[in-house]
């Protein structure tokens, strides 16, 4: 508690002690994330404004972007690529946006991307909004090449793309005696749980993602690692061409990639 209490004094109050810094620490004594009672979280060099409660990003999704990011930097810088190395621009899908973190990560790490946000929520599509504000390089509305898009998975999606980035809700409900109760108590639930299984959403979002991707287009998707097994059954269910599975930094199947 005593380092979270001094990063709050540090990171919001630069260091000087007033009346609100008493009423957050009592916010943080109470159990609320310390993210929500900063305000924002970094997120691979991008600030995350949380002033909407969105799902709050996890170094587990940080870690898994920055491999989609260098793999398609290095994909792009390719002259032979099939997906990037012939196009001006790349397109991107991130869907189940949140608080936008991941297209913002993107758009700021990879020049010539163009990425659309999909979300349902209409109070996280306000947050999208306040996030590429404030991430952005200029103030001219056209400084990122984005679109926010109100959608229920892909109802309100057109066109297709280069890639999608999916990190749905997945936690199983059978697995929420094992969350943390600050996650239960806070952040919103419709971010967290999948269904009985976990895998409503991913179900779902599989079914109908390959109609979304240009040819040779990949996915790549967040998961709980013990639902490995079953989404490899809906992958080949759905007769995607190929996928690989990788581990996150502690050593747990956490994302996969998958091809049109």
């Amino acid at each position: 508690m005593e380092k979270e209490i001094h990063w709050l004094l540090k990171e919001k109050y630069f260091g000087e002690p007033n009346k609100k810094f008493y009423k957050d620490v009592k916010r943080l004594k109470a159990g609320e994330p310390i993210d929500y009672v900063i305000g924002f979280t970094n997120f691979l060099g991008c600030k995350i404004d949380l002033s909407k409660k969105p799902l709050i990003p996890r170094q587990e999704t940080e870690f898994w972007v920055q491999e989609a990011i260098k793999h398609i930097l290095t994909c792009s810088s390719l002259s032979g690529c099939v997906v990037c190395g012939v196009k001006k621009e790349i397109k991107i899908l991130d869907i189940f946006s949140g608080s936008g973190c991941i297209g913002i990560a993107i758009l700021k790490n990879i020049k010539n991307v163009k990425c659309d946000f999909a979300e349902k929520d209409k109070k996280l599509l306000e947050q999208i909004k306040i996030n590429l504000k404030i991430n952005q390089p200029s103030s001219k509305a056209s400084a990122w090449r984005s679109k926010i898009i109100q959608s229920d998975i892909f109802s309100n999606i057109k066109g297709k793309y280069d890639y999608i980035f999916s990190n749905p809700p997945y936690i199983a409900k059978t697995r929420k005696n094992k969350i943390q109760k600050s996650v239960l108590k806070y952040e919103p639930k419709t971010a967290l749980f999948g269904g009985k299984d976990g895998l409503f959403y991913i179900r779902k979002f599989l079914k109908d993602a390959k109609n979304y991707l240009r040819p040779e287009g990949k996915i790549f998707m967040e998961f709980d690692s013990p639902q490995k097994k079953e989404i490899e059954k809906v992958i080949k269910k759905y007769k995607y061409s190929s996928y690989e599975f990788h581990r996150d930094q502690y050593g747990r199947w956490r994302w996969v990639e998958i091809f049109s």
